[in-house]
C-alpha cells in the first residue's frame, strides 16, 4: 500500500489511522462555520435568561449533531439505525424550533444542519420525507418572523439540497458496502471452485492409479506365494511405472493449479490499483484469449503482471499505470511471433535497487520464470520520461489453420 493511499480516507469505510480520522473530522466540521449567525446573536442582543437558554440549546444541538455525524460517518455504520439516533435527531429538531421561537430568525440556520442530519440518519425509505418536514418547519417559522424572504428562500434551498444530497450519499455508501461484500463473496467462491477443481482432478488422477497399484500388489503377493518370481517381478515393474506416472500427473495438476491466469491477474491488478488510488490505463480487451499463447507462457506473463503491479503499488509512488499486451515479430530475425506485456508508471522508478540498475529479488525470480518459458524480461526507468517500465516477452506458438477440403467433384491440379 502506497503512503499516499494510507493517508487518504475512503467514503463509507472506517478510518484506518489517526490521520484519516483527522481528515474526515475536518471535512465534517468545516461546515460549522454557518453557526456564526446564531452564535453572534448571543452577544449583547438578549437578556440574561434568553442568552443562557441560547447557549444551553446550542450546546445540546452541537452535541447531538456531532455525535450523529461522527458515529455514522467516521465509524462507517451507515446501515445501522437505533433508538438513540432517533432521540438525538428529535432533540436537534426541537432545539431548532425552540431557539427560533424564543430568540430570533438567526436561529433558523439550525434547521439546515437538522435537514442534513435527517438525510444521513433516517432509513432510506423515509429520509426524503423527513428532510421535507424539517425544511417546511423552517419555512413556516421564517414566514411567521420578520426575516427577509430572499434569505429564507436561500436557507430553505440549502436545507433541501443538503438533506437530499446526504440521502443520496448514504445510498451510495450502502451500495459501495454491498459491492465490497459481493467482491469478497466472488473471491471466496472462486477460491472454493478452484479447490473443488483440484480435488476433482486429484481424484480422477489418483483413483485409477491407486486402484491399479492395489490390484497389482495383490497379484504380486499371489505370484510370490506360488514362487512365480518372474511374473512377480514383472508386476513390480508395472507398479513402479504406474506410480511414477501418477507422480508426474499430480505434479502437472498442482502446477496448473498454481499457474496464474492472465485474465485473473488483470482483474486483480485493477482491484489493487484502484485500492491504491492509482489510475489504470488498460483496455478491457487485454483479458481476451490470445491465439498461440500456451499455458506455460501465459503463466509466466501472469507472474510478470503480478510482480509488476506489486512494485507499482508498494514502491513507485505513482499516480498512473499503463498496461499493454503487444504482439509483434520475434526480435533478432528469429522466426515466429512474440507477445510482450508492458507495465509503465509515472512514479519514481520502481524502488531504490531498480533505480540504480540492480534487480531486486522479485525481478530476478521473474527473469528465471520467463527463461523457463523461453521468454525475456526488460525492466528499468522509462527513457526520456519520469517513471518505470517493465516488459515481459514470451513466444507465441504457431496457430494451426484447418486445411479446407476440396468440394466434391473438384479437380485439383
Amino acid at each position: 500500500m502506497s503512503e499516499r493511499r494510507a493517508h487518504t480516507p475512503r467514503v463509507g469505510v472506517p478510518p484506518e489511522n489517526s490521520r484519516q480520522l483527522l481528515v474526515k473530522l475536518c471535512w465534517m466540521l468545516v461546515w460549522m462555520v454557518y453557526l456564526a449567525y446564531p452564535i453572534s446573536d448571543l452577544f449583547g442582543r438578549h437578556n440574561v435568561p434568553k442568552t443562557v437558554f441560547g447557549w444551553i440549546m446550542l450546546a445540546v444541538f452541537l452535541g447531538c449533531y456531532v455525535s450523529l455525524i461522527i458515529r455514522r460517518q467516521v465509524s462507517g455504520t451507515a446501515n445501522t439505525w437505533d433508538r438513540r439516533q432517533g432521540v438525538a435527531l428529535a432533540a436537534m429538531y426541537l432545539a431548532s424550533i425552540a431557539t427560533s421561537v424564543v430568540l430570533d430568525a438567526n436561529w433558523l440556520a439550525l434547521f439546515t444542519y437538522t435537514a442534513v442530519a435527517t438525510g444521513i440518519v433516517l432509513p432510506q425509505r423515509i429520509a426524503s420525507v423527513g428532510v421535507v418536514v424539517v425544511v417546511a418547519t423552517q419555512v413556516g417559522l421564517g414566514l411567521a418572523s420578520d426575516i427577509d424572504h430572499t434569505g429564507l428562500a436561500g436557507m430553505a434551498l440549502g436545507g433541501l439540497l443538503g438533506g437530499f444530497a446526504m440521502t443520496g450519499l448514504q445510498q451510495l455508501v450502502r451500495t459501495m458496502a454491498e459491492l465490497r461484500e459481493a467482491r469478497q463473496a466472488v473471491a471466496a467462491l472462486a477460491a472454493s471452485d478452484e479447490r473443488l477443481r483440484l480435488a476433482r482432478d486429484l481424484h480422477d488422477l489418483l483413483g485409477h492409479s491407486l486402484s491399479l497399484i492395489t490390484l497389482k500388489t495383490e497379484l504380486t503377493a499371489r505370484f510370490m506365494d506360488q514362487e512365480r518370481y518372474e511374473e512377480a517381478r514383472s508386476q513390480v515393474d508395472d507398479i513402479e511405472k504406474v506410480s511414477r506416472q501418477a507422480l508426474v500427473d499430480v505434479r502437472e495438476a498442482i502446477g496448473g493449479y498454481r499457474r496464474p491466469k492472465l485474465a485473473v491477474e488483470l482483474a486483480a491488478a485493477r482491484t489493487a490499483l484502484s485500492a491504491a488510488d492509482i489510475a489504470i490505463d488498460a483496455p478491457l480487451s487485454l483479458a481476451d484469449p490470445r491465439p498461440g499463447l500456451g499455458a506455460e507462457e501465459e503463466g509466466a506473463l501472469g507472474w510478470a503482471l503480478r510482480e509488476g503491479i506489486t512494485n507499482v503499488v508498494r514502491h513507485s509512488g505513482a499516480t498512473q499505470c499503463r498496461i499493454r499486451l503487444i504482439e509483434d515479430h520475434a526480435p533478432d530475425g528469429r522466426l515466429g511471433r512474440v507477445l510482450t506485456l508492458e507495465i509503465a508508471d509515472n512514479g519514481t522508478g520502481g524502488g531504490k535497487q531498480a533505480r540504480h540498475g540492480v534487480p531486486g529479488n522479485g525481478l530476478t525470480g521473474l527473469s528465471e520464470r520467463l527463461a523457463l518459458a523461453d521468454g525475456s524480461l526488460d525492466a528499468g526507468p522509462d527513457s526520456g520520461k519520469h517513471g518505470f517500465v517493465l516488459r515481459a516477452t514470451v513466444p507465441l506458438r504457431a496457430v494451426q489453420t484447418p486445411v479446407q477440403q476440396p468440394a466434391a467433384g473438384t479437380v485439383q491440379e
